[in-house]
């Protein structure tokens, strides 16, 4: 039976265990994704999701906490800086695992963790906004900014100008 036994263990003692995830956790804050096996990539969001919580909130004992964790200067500068200031407004769910298939030397899945904010091709339109007019049934069709014109609009202009210049 298992009951209680919520933690992943890897097949590694739990000094192997933090020692792992702590090195896993460093590469994913500083590269910003990493691939590694499926199962390492669950225990490693698990493992960093409360770590990167901590890193919005800048102090020294924050700092603190995070670095016995980690225990890598250049990591805490990386996730006290650039990363803290993306994930500001985001509430949680700061990775993204995406699986690979399997590997070819002992078939084991893969799996790309990654830090959200940082994919540039998922995050493309948050923080654009549409210019597009909205269509309706309407005659008058939707609600268009100064100086835009439709290219019907645009062509009965032309139309209306050659007949004019031809009279």
């Amino acid at each position: 039976m298992r009951h209680g036994d919520k933690i992943k263990n890897l097949s590694r003692t739990k000094a192997h265990r933090d020692a792992l995830l702590s090195n896993l956790a460093c590469q994913l804050i500083e590269h910003k994704r990493i691939v590694t096996t499926l199962a390492k990539a669950k225990a490693l969001r698990v493992y960093v999701e409360p770590l990167i919580t901590k890193g919005k909130e800048n102090t020294t004992h924050q700092r603190r906490v995070v670095f016995s964790y980690l225990k890598d200067k250049e990591a805490i500068k990386e996730l006290f800086g650039p990363v803290a200031e993306k994930i500001a407004g985001r509430p949680g769910g700061y990775t993204r695992i995406i699986k690979l298939g399997t590997r070819p030397g002992d078939n084991a899945e893969q799996g790309l963790i990654e830090l959200v904010d940082f994919n540039e091709i998922y995050g493309k339109g948050k923080g654009e906004t549409k210019t597009t007019a909205k269509k309706t049934r309407r005659a008058g069709g939707g609600k268009k900014k100064a100086g835009e014109a439709t290219g019907a609009e645009e062509k009965a202009e032309e139309t209306t100008t050659k007949e004019k210049s031809t009279e």
